[in-house]
């Protein structure tokens, strides 16, 4: 249905892709898995002709089928529109489509008055509904979808990974969420770009995730161990061989004169194990394999003691732009506590811990760091990644940051260059550098995992579920909420309930 023969992708003097063959059929869910920057949504622009930076080599083969696209975020151009002009184009478009519509309405929990609202005042899980809604419609032959889970909620996350496996439609899709993958996918790609970032390498394979994670988790450890293996045998072999060459030298320096029979015999020895130290010198050894995914981080001397009062909140009313999301929200939080607030979409999540957060900036006896579900709305203020990170900080300083910088998998350009430049998943984890540079004991989140690779993700899960500090969060990443947070809660818009 759908064929890549030889694609190459290169962005500046960067390849992304080189020599990508690729054939979907009916069925096939193909699941795009890699790092921040890799070039995971550019081959999805390039393939449907969206893609203006890049330049593009071998072919692609719609074979007639008409693609349905779900960008990572919609479009400055539809922002101002109401929800009725985005999903149809006339009149006639809403008769002919009306059944579909309230069929689908119903199971992703939207009330058919969000039509008359306009776009930008809705939450971001609301558009990303919305924009499935759109495709949906269309009835489209094949779905391209970047990033479909992000804000989602819980109750349409699991109606989204029943449609993708019910489907037969062939779908090709990006996505963070390791549920999601280990529920639907079926097909795995996976772009790497390896030794230092110079070199593209993707992995192409009929197979579910969780089986090419464990086999690719198996294959790097024993590659591993005989890598490791080998250099000790090797270093073992140098060693003996050092130390027999030592004696000769010493045995050359010592004979004496009278003996040109012994120090012709020695000569010899000597050449014979200089011919060994270059047979050495040339064994190829198995390498050790070249993986992205190994970041590294850990927060130090962060310490909330138990009784602590974190913050005790009563809001009568919540409300953004004068519409009322929820009343009656009484929430307290004591100590080295890790909650999240999960809900549906539209009822304000972010807006409650971003209001949280304005109330614990303003103390001192804790340090705070916010991670907000907009980068931009903090990363806008800053050019460079250093001005974010330490501005005005002295040279010292600077080659730490740059050091934990290096350790979370950023290149040198990456540390030097403009923030607008980089990918959603690796603003994330400046996001989480610049939590542990300033050694903040309690942490706002809002969808701290959303937008890291997956093979990422189990390291900042792990870390945060280590940190000895407060976390008051919001997400829908269920490894997250199993692993990481202690106490849940559920707001609706009657107020927030304690889940566990």
């Amino acid at each position: 249905m759908f064929e890549l023969r030889d694609l190459s992708i290169k962005v500046k003097d960067r390849y992304l892709i080189k020599g990508l063959n690729l054939v979907l059929d009916k069925g096939d869910k193909l699941a795009i898995i890699g790092e921040e920057g890799n070039g995971k949504s550019t081959l999805l622009k390039v393939i449907l002709g969206l893609c203006d930076y890049a330049e593009v080599t071998g072919s692609i083969s719609t074979k007639g089928n008409r693609i349905g696209y779900l960008e990572q975020s919609m479009r400055k151009e539809y922002l101002d529109k109401k929800v009725y002009d985005y999903l149809f184009v006339d009149d006639n478009d809403y008769y002919n489509k009306v059944n579909v519509l309230y069929k689908y309405l119903e199971v992703i929990k939207l009330d058919d008055s969000i039509f008359e609202q306009i776009i930008s005042t809705l939450s971001g899980g609301e558009k990303v509904k919305i924009s499935i809604l759109k495709l949906l419609l269309e009835e489209y032959d094949i779905l391209f979808l970047d990033e479909p889970t992000n804000d989602l909620d819980i109750e349409t996350l699991e109606w989204l990974e029943g449609f993708i496996n019910n489907t037969s439609k062939p779908i090709m899709y990006v996505s963070h969420d390791e549920t999601l993958l280990s529920n639907t996918a079926n097909m795995i790609l996976h772009l790497e770009q390896i030794m230092k970032k110079t070199e593209p390498r993707h992995t192409l394979l009929k197979i579910d995730y969780d089986t090419y994670v464990e086999e690719r988790i198996r294959r790097i450890d024993k590659e591993t161990q005989v890598a490791r293996s080998e250099k000790r045998e090797l270093n073992k072999a140098q060693d003996k061989l050092n130390r027999i060459m030592q004696k000769v030298e010493h045995q050359q320096n010592t004979i004496s004169r009278g003996d040109p029979h012994g120090a012709r015999m020695l000569k010899k020895k000597m050449h014979s194990i200089k011919s060994q130290e270059k047979r050495l010198d040339k064994t190829e050894l198995t390498e050790v394999p070249d993986v992205e995914e190994s970041i590294n981080f850990f927060f130090e001397d962060v310490k909330i003691p138990n009784s602590k009062n974190i913050i005790k909140v009563n809001y009568p009313v919540l409300e953004v732009d004068n519409k009322v999301l929820s009343k009656n929200i009484e929430l307290e939080i004591i100590g080295p506590t890790h909650t999240c607030i999960i809900g549906q979409n539209g009822v304000g999540k972010s807006t409650l811990i971003k209001k949280i957060y304005d109330e614990l900036k303003m103390r001192t006896d804790i340090n705070v760091g916010y991670m907000p579900q907009n980068y931009d709305d903090i990363l806008g203020k800053y050019e460079k990644v250093l001005d974010f990170l330490c501005p005005k900080a002295d040279k010292e300083y600077i080659a730490i940051v740059r050091s934990y910088l290096g350790n979370m998998n950023f290149t040198r350009e990456e540390m030097t260059g403009n923030i607008k430049d980089l990918s959603n998943g690796t603003k994330a984890k400046l996001f989480l550098v610049k939590l542990v540079l300033d050694k903040c004991d309690v942490l706002v989140l809002d969808e701290p995992t959303r937008n890291v690779s997956p093979l990422s993700n189990p390291v900042i899960r792990k870390v945060l579920r280590d940190f000895n500090g407060t976390i008051i969060s919001v997400s829908h990443d269920r490894k997250y909420l199993n692993e990481v947070i202690d106490d849940l809660y559920v707001l609706t818009k009657e107020g927030i309930k304690k889940e566990r």
